[in-house]
């Protein structure tokens, strides 16, 4: 398997040397790194390429690297059912940066597009309906990102005297954020059945 995946490696990368920055293989998987501005071309190289024909887009996700210039990472999953293989591209891009869509080759690109919006705050160019999809219309933040924070900004709750839906600053209590670590048995003022320790002989 790996040595199939070697030479389709190579043959994308010889076929369209302007789109891959890298590639490798791991856990039975082709993973190539792909410029920003080129990834429409590859996506459609790769689905009608008789070598390729990788005509089933499987997913889009992200994943969030705060530390580096380039935060994110778009990631695709693409399945050959014709060949049996599958094929990971990785596009890098800055929290700013628009990444082209490719609603227009997959259009099952569109909700996954919109959930990445959704989630990371990820800009897609040229999506033709950009708006969140998971969270609700006036969410603030982005939730996979790792600097949100756990409790979100805002709490939502039924107001029985308003009777309707109230939005508020999440508000802890200070008990709320105090956590005992200490076991159970530890320092306990009781001892339930079978807990007894045998007596010293």
């Amino acid at each position: 398997m790996s040595e199939q995946l070697n030479e389709l490696g190579a043959y994308i990368e010889a076929k369209r040397p302007d789109c891959i920055l890298g590639w490798d293989i791991a856990f039975d998987e082709l993973n190539m790194d792909v410029t920003q501005a080129n990834l429409p071309g590859l996506v459609e190289f790769i689905k009608s390429d008789a070598t390729c024909r990788f005509s089933s887009l499987v997913d889009i996700t992200a994943v969030d690297y705060p530390g580096r210039a380039k935060r994110f990472d778009v990631v695709y999953h693409f399945l050959s059912m014709y060949q049996n293989q599958r094929i990971r591209l990785r596009v890098a891009a800055r929290e700013e940066d628009m990444v082209p869509s490719i609603v227009d080759i997959h259009p099952s690109a569109n909700w996954f597009e919109r959930e990445v919006f959704d989630m990371f705050g990820i800009i897609f160019a040229g999506h033709p309906d950009l708006r969140r999809l998971l969270t609700d219309y006036g969410f603030r933040g982005y939730p996979l990102r790792k600097d949100f924070p756990t409790t979100g900004y805002t709490e939502v709750r039924y107001d029985e005297t308003e009777k309707r839906v109230v939005y508020e600053p999440v508000s802890l209590v200070q008990e709320y954020r105090q956590f005992d670590f200490m076991s159970p048995w530890e320092g306990a003022e009781y001892i339930l059945p079978g807990d007894e320790k045998p007596e010293a002989k």
